[in-house]
């Protein structure tokens, strides 16, 4: 009896990812995903076994894509800042990219959804983690300006992440932002404003006579 293609569990997680922002993980039955991916459901439990298993392993291929890019950014082997600007830009990215499935997440676990809290305990401290690590080396290596380490990192991800997320509001259309917000969808997701904020957050976390020294250079050019 030949076994089943290899090639149909690739299919479904490839299917399950746009249908897992559109639907949520409470969306998400074996029957739609099953006829979405014009796959046969016997087929869909022959590799994941159930719904639940297969949540788990899209939801973890989708982060661990992005863990992986952070890890080689956070050791890239430069300056704690450098790594520190290099990390920002790959989680937001990631944000950025999966601003639709983040929300949903948070609003499935927030709605009791037992696989998208688990999710997101697992695996929000990872990322987390080593941004907080690199806040540390630049802060000691001087850097960045010696505050606590909470501050520097609700600091850093706010001005960075909240503008894509409160974009993803305005885009899903929950909240009608009126031009303020269809603005903010337009500017704040593109590549070269994720890098600007980059920017603007790292001087402002900087030493004061950091700050001082531009200032200067500012006011003498």
């Amino acid at each position: 009896m030949a076994r089943p293609s290899r090639q149909l569990d690739r299919r479904l997680l490839d299917t399950g990812r746009a249908l897992l922002a559109e639907v949520g993980c409470a969306g998400l039955s074996v029957r739609r995903l099953a006829e979405a991916a014009d796959v046969n459901p016997g087929m869909f439990h022959y590799h994941f076994k159930s719904r639940e298993a297969f949540l788990r392993a899209l939801l973890q291929e989708i982060y661990d894509e992005m863990f992986a890019r952070l890890t080689v950014a956070a050791t890239a082997g430069l300056s704690a800042r450098e790594n520190l600007r290099a990390a920002l830009l790959v989680v937001a990215c990631f944000v950025r990219d999966h601003r639709r499935l983040l929300l949903r997440l948070v609003g499935d676990a927030v709605a009791g959804e037992k696989i998208a809290a688990e999710f997101l305990r697992a695996n929000l401290p990872r990322h987390l983690k080593i941004v907080a690590a690199l806040l540390r080396q630049a802060t000691r290596a001087g850097e960045l300006a010696p505050l606590p380490h909470g501050q520097l990192l609700g600091f850093t991800f706010g001005a960075v992440a909240t503008p894509l997320l409160v974009g993803a509001v305005f885009e899903a259309g929950a909240i009608d932002g009126g031009a303020a917000g269809r603005g903010l969808v337009r500017e704040a997701l593109t590549d070269a404003a994720i890098a600007q904020r980059i920017e603007l957050a790292l001087a402002a976390l900087a030493p004061p006579l950091a700050r001082s020294g531009s200032k200067k250079r500012k006011r003498n050019a």
